[in-house]
């Protein structure tokens, strides 16, 4: 299974971007997470997804704002970013947790494959 991130750039606050993980194997099968991680910070888990995308999960800083879907057949994850806030700055990764499918958790520990990441900067 492998990873691919795209989409990442620099934004002005207020922005939309539209980040996409592109999946090889067999990703229809596992939930896929959407993680963040600033500069000095931890990475957080932001939001994920259902294997079959009917069960989704976003942390209350990014709620309102970001969409998560996926196309199994395109074996893509979206992460559909709007009203971008300069907290929103941080490298983006997106990750398959192979033990769980129907349902997902944004715990990064419960995930086993990772991206290589794709930056989001939002600055005036």
């Amino acid at each position: 299974l492998q990873l691919v991130e795209s989409g990442g750039g620099s934004v002005q606050p207020g922005g939309s971007l539209r980040l996409s993980c592109a999946a090889s194997g067999f990703m229809d099968f596992h939930a896929i997470g959407w993680f963040r991680q600033a500069p000095g910070k931890d990475r957080e888990g932001i939001s994920c997804i259902a294997s079959k995308g009917d069960n989704t999960n976003y942390d209350d800083s990014v709620k309102g704002r970001f969409t998560i879907s996926r196309d199994n057949a395109k074996r893509t994850i979206y992460l559909q970013m709007n009203s971008l806030k300069p907290e929103d700055t941080g490298f983006y990764y997106c990750a398959a947790d192979l033990l769980h499918s129907d349902v997902c958790y944004r715990q990064a520990v419960r995930y086993d494959y990772w991206g290589q990441g794709t930056q989001v900067t939002v600055s005036s």
